[in-house]
């Protein structure tokens, strides 16, 4: 079900939130839909289950732009990608229907808890990764049956993530591409293409569900596509990790914020 609800003065702030969200989500592979579901909820007080799917559609046009320019760069990996898709659909319908049976105020406690543990990781596996380039620069990639579990588990869950919480759930993926030693660029360009395939059909299983709020889609999604346009090209440029290590630290404060402040309102 989809409706249009009225504009408020707040709305012509959301473009230029929608900016730095497809910028920051595009450069790191995540999509954005963690903060405009912390958006949606926590600034515009929309009703949790709403949120969600709004979060969802408002996710889909980042993706898709995002998976367009890394592609053009070359920076998918498809056959990867697939395994990781191919397990997130079935993990999104089953994220769809938990979402549907757990109060607003279960679903915001459950969101800041998993944004949390998921900065903490970020946090981590960034200094985990720094040590090891260190230690040990080159890394034999996956393959086989080995590739397959890794490709699926991570996939499952990432699925479940979105179908849930109306975010991108890139978090496993990524945290699955890096255990397989691929380059930071593949891994996120091939992380937004399966965020795009779980999203999808992560929008199709909430559809019969849920509602969208088209307004706030419009509004977020106006700046959001020219952040994910500008997003590879800046990527490209980058000569060192540095700068890409400094997001994601920024990158897991934010997301600490948003899941405390989740926790709180709830």
């Amino acid at each position: 079900m989809v409706f249009h609800s009225s504009i408020e003065p707040i709305y012509y702030l959301l473009p230029l939130i929608g900016f730095a969200v497809g910028l920051l989500g595009t450069i790191l592979g995540s999509g954005g839909g963690f903060f405009f579901l912390a958006i949606l909820t926590l600034l515009l007080g929309v009703q949790a289950q709403t949120a969600v799917v709004t979060s969802l559609v408002a996710t889909l046009p980042v993706c898709f732009v995002g998976s367009l320019g890394h592609f053009h760069k070359g920076n998918i990996d498809f056959r990867t990608g697939a395994l990781f898709a191919l397990a997130g659909i079935i993990g999104a319908f089953i994220g769809a229907g938990i979402t549907s049976k757990i109060s607003a105020e279960q679903l915001k406690v459950s969101f800041g808890i998993y944004s949390v543990i998921i900065a903490l990781n970020i946090a981590f596996s960034t200094r985990k990764k720094k040590q090891l380039e260190v230690l040990n620069p080159v890394k034999q990639r996956p393959s086989g049956f080995l590739k397959i579990a890794k490709g699926s588990f991570f996939g499952f869950f990432a699925g479940i993530i979105t179908g849930a919480f109306g975010t991108s759930g890139a978090a496993p993926v990524l945290a699955g591409l890096f255990t397989m030693h691929m380059p930071l660029k593949l891994v996120i360009g091939t992380s937004l293409m399966v965020v795009l395939v779980n999203t999808i059909f992560a929008v199709g299983a909430h559809f019969w569900v849920g509602t969208i709020d088209l307004t706030l889609v419009y509004f977020l999604t106006a700046g959001s596509l020219i952040g994910a346009l500008l997003a590879p090209k800046i990527l490209t440029k980058a000569k060192t990790d540095n700068s890409e290590n400094k997001i994601r630290y920024i990158y897991a404060a934010v997301l600490v914020a948003i899941g405390l402040l989740m926790i709180i309102v709830a």
